[in-house]
């Protein structure tokens, strides 16, 4: 089977200060990402549609699960690694706004104190039993770079869980066989953002 993983679009900045989590919707060009992506994909027919319980992953699905006319269906399993965090800055606009805060948040202890095994472990296995269901056919998960980063690593056996920065609302494609192998098909396919970018 194809397991198709798909960043969110670009969200808005989002720093809460009632101790709740930061769960930010798309930002206009985030949102333009999205209607891209579905009209980049839709002619490929997939099997089911699945997404994180953020919304800026959900609000990605929607515009991919209104042409391909399919439910988006809520995966807990690929939630972002910083789900819990007050505050959502974008890594890309961190990094160049406070490079020190930015390595900070990639540091050596693991993304701000996160057990990135753990996190890995989860992706895993959410990803795993979306194949065991989904034998033979092609499936959509929009998630998190976090999310691609430790399927890919896992598939390469990289130590390093967090080793490479897909661009928002990237296509990245693994193959899944019955026999239990798994292989990289692409990573960071961003053709439908070539309107966007400069």
């Amino acid at each position: 089977m194809e397991l198709v993983l798909i960043r969110h679009g670009l969200p808005v900045r989002e720093e809460k200060t009632d101790g709740s989590s930061a769960d930010p919707p798309l930002s206009a060009e985030g949102r333009d990402q999205a209607e891209a992506v579905g009209r980049w994909l839709a002619d490929e027919r997939f099997d089911a549609l699945y997404a994180s319980p953020l919304r800026r992953a959900r609000e990605t699905a929607a515009p991919l699960a209104s042409l391909q006319r399919l439910e988006v269906v809520v995966e807990p399993g690929v939630i972002e690694l910083d789900h819990a965090s007050e505050a959502y800055v974008p890594l890309e606009q961190l990094k160049r706004e406070d490079p020190a805060a930015w390595r900070a948040k990639l540091g050596e202890e693991g993304y701000e104190g996160v057990d990135l095994p753990a996190f890995r472990r989860t992706v895993v296995a959410s990803l795993e039993g979306i194949v065991r269901r989904h034998g033979g056919g092609r499936v959509a998960v929009v998630c998190h770079g976090g999310v691609v980063n430790a399927w890919a690593s896992h598939l390469l056996g990289l130590s390093d869980p967090l080793f490479f920065e897909p661009a928002y609302t990237s296509v990245n494609r693994f193959l899944a066989a019955s026999s239990g192998e798994r292989s990289i098909r692409s990573l960071n396919e961003t053709g439908h953002l070539r309107p966007f970018v400069g």
